[in-house]
């Protein structure tokens, strides 16, 4: 491949390392890209309030494609520029119903977006009691389940103790019809819905729109399913070591795991 002029990293377990860090091999690559004025966009499932932590780190101002390609967030702007693909209200209801009866004991949880990566008109994440966040963050406010399913949402979390993201990936997939996509990007009893369509792959293909950039020209990094779509679409996609074995399968290459600075391992070749 030709020196990328567009790059697209994932940010948990593969830009940032084991302890959720830029470590500073990738650190120093990263601005390395920045003076060689290529852009390097987070591509993440992360809403985009999670967003600013990593970027001031990197030193990163241009878009991310954030929860899943569902929004595309101008990081130095501090604006929410896209959101595409709403789950509205009548289909989070029947999602909700059929996802309880294939998952017994599930519960869920609602990302919903404003203007801003913090807006203070808009409850950002809303959980119901039996709601379990793998991280443990303690994030977000309860609600009762009419509330999550009343407004429209950016995506739609469902987490069940004791079973793992592919297992309930498999058994939300078997009750539920192509009105939406099911992904995951922890292994932990966490699955996202969001609307068909609505990728990664969909929101990294606005930036390059964007930014006049074809695909052929991007090179992608990913660790976990719902960066799947986006090393497919890329002209390189780069999955970890450590990366899903769907992850590796969809992929042009494989680095090193993101404890050892895989990204970096790839973009020394240009930068």
């Amino acid at each position: 491949m030709e020196q990328p002029l567009l790059i697209a990293s994932d940010v948990d377990g593969t830009l940032l390392d084991g302890h959720e860090r830029l470590a500073p091999r990738t650190l120093a690559v990263v601005r390395r890209v920045a003076e060689a004025g290529v852009p390097l966009v987070l591509a993440s499932g992360r809403p985009p309030r999670w967003i600013p932590s990593v970027a001031a780190a990197a030193g990163l101002t241009g878009y991310a494609v954030c929860a899943n390609g569902a929004v595309l967030y101008d990081i130095g702007a501090d604006q929410v520029v896209e959101v595409n693909g709403l789950l509205e209200p009548m289909l989070l209801r029947s999602v909700v119903a059929e996802v309880q009866k294939a998952i017994p004991g599930c519960g869920f949880a609602a990302e919903r977006i404003g203007k801003r990566a913090v807006d203070p008109d808009v409850r950002n994440l809303v959980i119901e009691d039996g709601y379990h966040n793998p991280w443990g963050d303690g994030e977000g406010v309860r609600v009762a389940r009419g509330e999550i399913i009343g407004h429209p949402a950016m995506k739609l979390l469902v987490s069940r103790p004791g079973m793992t993201s592919d297992e309930m990936a498999a058994a939300a997939g078997a009750v539920l019809d192509e009105s939406v996509d099911i992904t995951f990007s922890a292994g932990s009893g966490l699955i996202e819905i969001a609307a068909h369509g609505i990728t990664k792959a969909s929101g990294l293909a606005e930036v390059a729109g964007r930014l006049d950039v074809p695909a052929e020209r991007v090179i992608a990094f990913g660790d976990m399913p719902n960066d799947v779509e986006m090393l497919r679409w890329a002209g390189h996609g780069v999955a970890m070591a450590n990366a899903h074995p769907a992850v590796r399968a969809a992929a042009d290459e494989i680095t090193g795991p993101n404890t050892e600075d895989g990204v970096a391992q790839v973009l020394e070749r240009w930068f």
